[in-house]
């Protein structure tokens, strides 16, 4: 008689968020971006009061921005509702993957986990030879000294490349500001920021990760067998249901499989 009973105690309930796919603005199926998981988030820390929110994290990385602003929502909800948050890695909790699972008060792995590769990359092609062997002549016309600059039809110019290491340092710094932030005294005495990556149980030794463990077992032993999982994550958008928006989920999952590939996943 008690599951007919509206208000009787059935049990602990943890919020399990998956955090599956490329970081990246905009649309596209399989993209984590903060305007497209704010809703999910904020319902999965208000909804029946969780003992818990969990992060079910498998990503390659990708926008340190819309990484910084996921997390940063995730943090200020969790202190809002006093709610630990932790992380379970599947594949990989890489680069902008990482910066989501120190969101999370806690982090565990699979033995083969990857996690790490705390850096930041910039990559592109330079085309001007290309150009020039079938005679085309690249013409460009700015108002600005700087508008045109690190334009792959132009040879590249040493001042642009010092430009763009320069901002890419200052992210780079952003990122290990947070992780620093998150982790502390847990992190080992090393560099661990030279954008190197590790598996699950060395993760745990350098101080990158808490412990191996699984999902559904680990939250069982801490808030018991009766603990009831309810997840939240993306929805597919409903044209793709119909197979409407096959070019821009091709464009994604090539963009995707780049970054999983540079894991060797």
């Amino acid at each position: 008689m008690k599951h007919l009973i509206p208000f009787a105690n059935r049990g602990p309930s943890v919020a399990v968020i998956r955090l599956q796919g490329m970081i990246a603005s905009g649309p596209g199926q399989g993209r984590l971006n903060d305007a497209a998981l704010a809703p999910i988030i904020e319902t999965a820390f208000k909804r029946g009061k969780p003992k818990a929110v969990a992060l079910v994290i498998n990503s390659p990385g990708g926008s340190p921005v819309q990484s910084a602003l996921i997390a940063a929502r995730i943090r200020r909800l969790a202190a809002q509702h006093e709610v630990p948050v932790l992380a379970f890695v599947e594949d990989v909790a890489a680069s902008g993957g990482y910066w989501l699972a120190t969101a999370a008060d806690e982090i565990f792995a699979d033995a083969n986990s990857i996690l790490g590769s705390i850096g930041v990359i910039s990559a592109g092609f330079g085309l001007h030879e290309l150009i020039g062997r079938y005679g085309v002549e690249r013409r460009v016309y700015t108002s600005g000294t700087s508008k045109s600059q690190l334009d792959p039809f132009r040879p590249e110019k040493p001042e642009d490349v010092t430009r763009l290491q320069g901002l890419l340092d200052q992210i780079h710094q952003n990122f290990i500001t947070q992780v620093k932030a998150r982790r502390g005294d847990k992190l080992a005495e090393q560099d661990l920021f030279t954008g190197e990556f590790w598996l699950g149980a060395q993760a745990v030794d350098l101080g990158l990760a808490d412990g191996l463990g699984h999902l559904v077992p680990t939250l069982k032993e801490r808030y018991g067998d009766k603990v009831k999982f309810r997840v939240y994550g993306p929805r597919r958008p409903f044209l793709s249901r119909f197979g409407l928006s096959l070019m821009q989920d091709a464009l994604t999952l090539s963009e995707e499989r780049a970054l999983y590939a540079r894991f060797g996943l």
